[in-house]
């Protein structure tokens, strides 16, 4: 690990800008380089390993090939690229205002996908599972969406390659979020709240309890019998699948180049939200394969309390939905029917974690805590008034790890441990959860 005190001459001071020539050109797999492998997902009725054949009818090839390959690095197409240069490569910023007023010895570096179109670190797998359904000539996309950060960069996706997108946002933030699903209604999407009267799975949750706040697993369900009843679509999932944190990697391979540019070799901690599990991925894994070389950062994953897969949840097979149409996957979960309470971080509303994070967690190469919505919350107001931005929801919990973390270290500025932070999106059309903080309403 390095001191600033003596950095180098061209070490940025606030922010480090990689140019768009060092944008990576190549995905990161992770299981290419795990000493154990992943169990496999499993057919639901047959319970044997899938097979492609098992999710063509979900999936284009490209993804299905992604979602088992062993091949270290995956090419990122120059289509794809293309339209990431509308953000990336992200900034990564050193918080000092931050660490002042902490009154830390920590260094503290934030990774901000914020920049992105929507607002958030969704885009970066969203242009690319879009691309890759044009190709195969699909020409309806089926999702859910929690905040509804996934549903609007699926949205944002689909109209750059010409791609109905039809979204199931969990009813309890289709109501509390209205602004996401008028950004998913801009980009050209329809929005129902979850779950529906529209599908078999939505009618039988509501016959059970009409006033449900529904959840990702439900509305999962609902995007998932719609893609499987019509020829013509595919369904695409945000996160928790393989080829999804495959996408994400582009996040931690930019932050490593960055942390150079800062005199950094390692740093001592990353934080990161984990709901599903592919922002935590994204900036994670590639921290761990420089783990795994020998590097020595501890990655800490931050749930909700009011929904800790891997801090209190069973590492077992599990259905990804409430219906049980999805393959079973061996993750850590709360359990199929596991509705967590309305939070406001709705992308953190997820009864399981993705099972790539899930078998990594269990191979001791990254630990999980949880924290409480008022403590997360608490951190990101705090965040703000130092760095100015208002961070998402989900990203407070990420946050609120890392403060607890530098508030342990004082002595002199910039003499203790490196923090990196992912700050996985703004909370800018989140303001009426900050209102109900400030006002104390939060439960």
């Amino acid at each position: 690990m390095t001191s600033d005190a003596a950095p180098p001459v061209t070490a940025p001071l606030v922010k480090a800008l990689l140019p768009e020539s060092e944008m990576p050109t190549h995905w990161y797999n992770i299981q290419a380089d795990l000493p154990e492998p992943m169990a496999p997902h499993l057919h639901p009725g047959t319970k044997e390993p899938l097979g492609p054949e098992d999710l063509a009818p979900l999936f284009p090839m490209a993804l299905i090939e992604q979602e088992v390959t062993a091949e270290r690095y995956v090419e990122i197409p120059e289509e794809v690229r293309e339209i990431y240069r509308l953000w990336r490569p992200s900034p990564l910023i050193r918080a000092r205002r931050l660490e002042k007023a902490l009154g830390t010895s920590a260094r503290i570096f934030y990774k901000y996908e914020g920049t992105s179109p929507v607002g958030s670190h969704k885009p970066n797998t969203a242009v690319a599972q879009a691309y890759y359904n044009a190709a195969e000539g699909i020409t309806k996309l089926t999702t859910e969406t929690g905040a509804g950060q996934w549903g609007a960069s699926l949205a944002f996706a689909g109209q750059a390659f010409g791609i109905e997108v039809e979204v199931w946002q969990v009813k309890a933030s289709f109501e509390s979020k209205p602004y996401r699903r008028m950004l998913m209604e801009t980009f050209g999407a329809s929005v129902h709240p979850s779950p529906s009267d529209l599908t078999e799975a939505g009618r039988s949750f509501l016959a059970k309890d009409p006033r449900t706040p529904g959840s990702l697993g439900m509305a999962v369900s609902e995007a998932v019998e719609v893609a499987a009843g019509d020829p013509e679509a595919r369904y695409s999932l945000g996160s928790v699948l393989n080829h999804v944190c495959l996408h994400q990697t582009i996040i931690g391979e930019e932050a490593l180049k960055q942390l150079e540019m800062f005199g950094e070799t390692a740093p001592d901690y990353v934080f990161g939200c984990a709901g599903g599990g592919s922002n935590l991925a994204g900036l994670a894994f590639p921290f761990i394969r420089e783990n795994l070389a020998g590097a020595r950062t501890r990655i800490v994953a931050v749930e909700p309390s009011a929904c800790p897969s891997m801090t209190e949840g069973e590492f077992r097979y599990d259905h990804g939905d409430v219906a049980g149409l999805t393959p079973l996957m061996k993750m850590y979960t709360l359990g199929q029917d596991f509705v967590p309470d309305p939070i406001h971080s709705g992308g953190l509303r997820y009864h399981g974690m993705a099972p790539l994070v899930s078998h990594v967690k269990h191979l001791g190469l990254l630990d999980s805590i949880a924290v409480e919505q008022n403590v997360a919350f608490a951190a990101g107001v705090e965040f703000a008034k130092a760095e100015g931005i208002v961070p998402a929801p989900e990203s407070t919990h990420a946050l609120a790890g890392a403060l607890d973390e530098a508030r342990r270290h004082t002595g002199e500025a910039g003499t203790g441990p490196s923090i990196v932070i992912g700050l996985s999106g703004h909370g800018f059309l989140d303001l009426p959860a900050y209102e109900s903080y400030v006002r104390g309403e939060l439960g």
